[in-house]
C-alpha cells in the first residue's frame, strides 16, 4: 500500500510510519529478530534487577543505580518495539496524534534520564576510587535514592519543552509519512508543515543541560579517577581500581556514540542512516548493557549462582 493510500485511510491527525524496510521474503526474519531482541532485553534487564533486589551483597550504591539503568532500558524498548512489531504485521501502520506525542515525549525523557543516570554512576565510581575510606559515609542508600530520583525527575521535566513545541506545530493532511518505526523527534519534525528552525534550536539548547552537562560530569569524574589511580603504588591496585570502571565506560561510549550520530550528524546522513542508528540504540544497546555489566563481574556471577541454587533447592523440596 502506498503512502498516499495510507494517509487517506488514516485520520487527519494520524501519523503514518514507514517502519523498517526489508525485502518481503526477509520481513518475517526481521520481525522474529526484533521480537527476540525485545524478549532478551526485558528478560536480561529484569534478571539483573531481580538479582540486585534479592541479593543483599548487591545492595550497594553502584548496583542500586545499575538497577535503575536496567529498568530504564526495559521501559525504553517497551515503548517502541511492541508497536513497531505490530506495525510490521499491519496494513495500516499509523498512530494517532495523542499516541505519537506520548511516545515522542516518553522516548525523549528516557534518553535524558539515561544521560543523567550515567553521570550519577560516574560520580559514584569517582568517590569509590578517590575517597575509599569515606565512600560508605558519603554515598549512603538515601543519597543514592535521591540521585536516582533527581535523574528521573529532571529527565522527564527537561523533555517537556521539546515535546510540547513539536506537538504544537501544524501537520497538514497531505504531510509526508514519518520515515521511522516510531515517533522520534527529528523524524516527526520533518513532517511538519511549518518552519522547524526554532524547534531544532530548542533541541540543541536543551541538549546542553540534558547531554553536555552530564558528559562534562562524567569526563571530570574520570579525570579525577585517573589522577587517583596514577598515585597507587602497584599495578595490581591500579588494575583493581580501574576494573570497576570499564563496564560503565563501555556503556557511556555506546550511549553518547549513538546519540551523537542521531542528533549531531549532518542532515543528509541523518535522514539516510537515522533508522539504522535508532535500531542500534533501541535494540542492540539495551541487550548489551546487562551483558557488559555482568560478564566480568564476579559479584553478579556469585549472586546468579546463589539464586540458581536456591531455585533448584525449592524445586527439589517441592518435588
Amino acid at each position: 500500500m502506498g503512502v498516499e493510500a495510507l494517509n487517506s485511510s488514516s485520520g487527519p491527525t494520524d501519523f503514518v510510519l514507514l517502519g523498517l524496510w526489508a525485502p518481503p521474503g526477509l520481513r518475517p526474519l526481521l520481525w522474529a529478530a526484533l521480537l527476540a531482541a525485545y524478549v532478551a532485553t526485558v528478560l536480561g534487564n529484569g534478571a539483573l534487577v531481580g538479582l540486585i533486589v534479592l541479593d543483599r551483597r548487591l545492595h550497594r550504591p553502584m548496583y542500586r543505580l545499575l538497577s535503575h539503568l536496567a529498568l530504564l532500558d526495559s521501559a525504553y524498548v517497551s515503548t517502541t518495539l511492541p508497536q513497531a512489531l505490530a506495525h510490521m504485521a499491519s496494513l495500516r501502520p499509523h498512530l494517532s496524534l495523542a499516541r505519537c506525542g506520548a511516545q515522542l515525549y516518553v522516548g525523549i525523557s528516557l534518553g535524558s534520564c539515561e544521560a543523567l543516570l550515567l553521570a550519577a554512576m560516574a560520580l559514584d565510581r569517582c568517590l569509590a576510587v578517590c575517597r575509599p575510606l569515606r565512600y560508605a559515609a558519603l554515598v549512603t542508600a538515601p543519597r543514592c535514592a535521591a540521585l536516582a530520583a533527581v535523574s528521573w525527575t529532571l529527565g522527564f521535566a527537561l523533555s517537556v519543552p521539546n515535546a510540547v513545541a513539536a506537538l504544537r506545530l501544524p501537520f497538514c493532511a497531505s504531510r509526508p509519512a514519518v520515515d521511522h518505526f516510531f515517533c522520534e523527534l527529528p523524524a516527526v519534525l520533518r513532517t511538519a508543515c511549518a518552519d522547524t528552525t526554532a524547534n531544532h534550536r530548542l533541541v540543541y539548547g536543551l541538549g546542553v543541560p540534558i547531554l553536555l552537562v552530564p558528559l562534562a560530569c562524567i569526563l571530570a569524574s574520570y579525570a579525577l579517577i585517573l589522577g587517583a589511580v596514577a598515585k597507587l603504588p602497584s599495578a595490581q591496585s591500579r588494575h583493581k581500581a580501574l576494573s570497576t570502571c570499564g563496564s560503565h565506560l563501555a556503556v557511556v561510549g555506546l550511549f553518547y556514540g549513538t546519540v551523537s550520530a542521531m542528533y549531531l550528524g549532518p542532515s543528509a546522513s541523518r535522514a539516510r542512516h537515522h533508522k539504522l542508528v535508532a535500531v542500534f540504540y533501541l535494540v542492540v544497546t539495551p541487550v548489551l548493557n546487562p551483558l557488559i555489566y555482568s560478564l566480568r563481574n564476579r559479584e553478579v556471577h556469585a549472586a546468579a549462582r546463589y539464586a540458581l541454587a536456591r531455585l533448584q533447592g525449592t524445586r527439589s523440596a517441592l518435588g
